[in-house]
Order: C-alpha cells, then sequence, then structure tokens
C-alpha cells in the first residue's frame, strides 16, 4: 500500500473542489422577466415610480409601478391581496 503524503491529498481535494465550483457557477440562469405589482414594500428590485432611485423603494405592499424579476412566464400567474402581477406598471388606484 502506498502512503499518500498529507499535502498531495490537500491539494487534490482543494483541486477538485475548485473544479467542481466552476462547473456549478457556469450552469445556465433561467430567463427572467419584469413583474409589476408583486413587491412587497421595500423589496422591489428597481423602478418604483417618480423621485425613486431603485431597489428596495417600493412604499407600500404590491405596489403597482414596482417591479421584481421572476421566472420568465410566472409572472401573470402571481397572485396578491391586489390582483395578478403584470408585465406593465400597473396604476395607482
Amino acid at each position: 500500500m502506498t502512503i499518500i503524503p498529507r499535502t498531495s491529498l490537500a491539494a487534490a481535494l482543494a483541486l477538485s473542489l475548485t473544479a467542481l465550483g466552476a462547473s456549478a457557477a457556469d450552469a445556465p440562469k433561467p430567463a427572467t422577466e419584469k413583474c409589476y405589482g408583486v413587491s412587497k414594500a421595500g423589496h422591489n428590485d428597481c423602478a418604483a415610480g417618480a423621485g425613486t432611485s431603485c431597489a428596495g423603494t417600493a412604499t407600500v405592499d404590491y405596489q403597482g409601478d414596482a417591479w421584481t424579476l421572476v421566472e420568465k412566464g410566472t409572472c401573470t400567474k402571481i397572485k396578491t391581496p391586489k390582483g395578478y402581477g403584470s408585465l406593465t406598471p400597473k396604476e395607482k388606484k
């Protein structure tokens, strides 16, 4: 039986984990789309109307002009207390 030095074993393990991490990072990400009216207050991805800068600026839950990225094809199926998600900004009621 051959004895493998600990440094060689550690190097082989580190190389294996690095290769594994690289392949996981290269996995394709699912397509997404902007979905308006589904964000909770302070949790939108961007565009929460005039006078706002971007992410986290929705002031009320399900704000119609604030969007969140969701998996493509799911937006209009998301039901909230104010109705369904929309691919375009909703008017304020």
